[in-house]
């Protein structure tokens, strides 16, 4: 059965060119970038090399690139960097639908004593700027927030906040996971202090994650040990990832101007397809969001029900988050929007890349419309081909698409 991968966001392929990069580096060149001999010089330049890559990608510096095991450590070294920096600040501010690895984060840290402000969004995902200016203080260390939801692909204004925080001198991270690659960057002329990303989320391996750090910030490892990555993340590098990461780094800049035409027309054209089915909403802002995401609510189904159907016909896609997908309760993402009940649960995230084809969209389209018709058959909360009175009753919201 042929694979429709429509499920980006949660994890890409390695592309090809990467995994060729990456190769001798598990048999040929093997040595340790540390050592003084030849075979840990000739894998230390390899390195160089991937971190100019990198840097070219994100628009700054190579040395302003600290390399991790993931986009949750890249977080973690951020968040903790900039509280144990400022231990005479007590306040942070981050939103309501961040990834987990800034919202438990955020969690520990109000059980250990710190003053959390956690910033509401609107129904289409949007920060209230005028809440977050409020919410800035004398006494805040951080303010973190990601650059684009990880469900909705909605984006925040990461630059401006930057700048309004670098006005305060209150230091700003923002978590790209999502962002990298698929949107233009130029850190250096940003005010951004710390951004966060991992490999797998650009046709990298599982494994490695990065950490951009702005020349000049008061930095305190996470990962203490050795003296890799200029004292700031210890532990002998991963070489093979590094060099992948830098590879996949180089093809994504070279597809930048793809992902804002190609991959975007396909998107919007699976989108306007889906949306001719009865009942069905697109969360989030439509205008301001990632080229590739797309996420529509089919009302009074479930969405953990289409995705079985869906993968029938080989089509992978998502209910939300991949980090989050074992939990039965709907999207804290969707909630903090005030997407109705009925709909949050009918969720299906689709995200697109490079790889993707028009003839998978057409056959998307195909097989979508009868399995949400099947499945509504089956619905307590559907009769004769529109919402029951229990449906009704069920609504939770004052922005209800049915009930109004």
């Amino acid at each position: 059965m042929k694979t429709i991968y429509f499920d980006n966001n949660a994890t890409t392929r390695v592309d090809p060119e990467v995994f060729e990069a990456m190769v001798p580096f598990f048999q040929d060149l093997y040595g340790n970038p540390s050592s003084m001999h030849h075979k840990g010089g000739e894998v230390a330049q390899h390195i160089r090399r991937a971190r100019r890559q990198l840097a070219d990608l994100l628009g700054c510096e190579p040395e302003e690139v600290i390399y991790t095991a993931s986009g949750t450590e890249s977080d973690n070294t951020a968040l903790w960097s900039a509280i144990r920096g400022r231990p005479d600040k007590k306040h942070l501010v981050t939103s309501r639908v961040e990834h987990s690895a800034i919202h438990n984060n955020v969690a520990l840290l109000r059980r250990l004593g710190y003053l959390v402000t956690e910033l509401g969004v609107d129904k289409y995902g949007r920060l209230d700027m005028g809440e977050l200016l409020s919410a800035l203080t004398p006494d805040t260390a951080l303010v973190s927030l990601h650059w684009a939801n990880n469900e909705t692909g909605v984006l925040f204004p990461v630059e401006e906040i930057a700048g309004l925080c670098r006005e305060r001198d209150i230091i700003f991270h923002t978590d790209a996971v999502q962002a990298v690659g698929k949107i233009p960057m130029k850190l250096k002329d940003s005010k951004i202090d710390m951004l966060s990303l991992a490999g797998h989320k650009l046709h990298a391996p599982k494994g490695i994650g990065a950490l951009y750090a702005r020349q000049g910030l008061k930095f305190l490892p996470f990962m203490v040990g050795g003296h890799q990555e200029r004292g700031r993340r210890g532990g002998t590098e991963n070489v093979p990832y590094i060099v992948g990461l830098g590879k996949a780094a180089e093809l994504a800049l070279k597809r930048l101007p793809e992902e804002d035409t190609r991959v975007r027309a396909m998107r919007d054209r699976l989108e306007e397809g889906l949306l001719k089915i009865p009942y069905s909403i697109v969360n989030g802002d439509r205008k301001e969001r990632l080229p590739n995401t797309t996420n529509i609510s089919f009302e009074y189904i479930e969405g953990e029900s289409i995705l079985f159907h869906l993968s029938h016909f080989g089509i992978c896609a998502s209910s939300g988050s991949a980090c989050t997908s074992g939990s039965l309760e709907p999207s804290h993402v969707l909630r903090a929007m005030g997407v109705p009940f009925t709909a949050a649960h009918g969720s299906i995230r689709l995200s697109l890349c490079p790889y993707n084809t028009e003839d998978e969209v057409d056959f998307v389209l195909e097989k979508f419309p009868p399995i949400v018709e099947k499945l509504r058959a089956l619905s307590p909360f559907w009769k004769d081909g529109k919402p029951s009175d229990s449906a009704l009753l069920t609504c939770d919201t004052d922005n209800c698409s049915v009930c109004g």
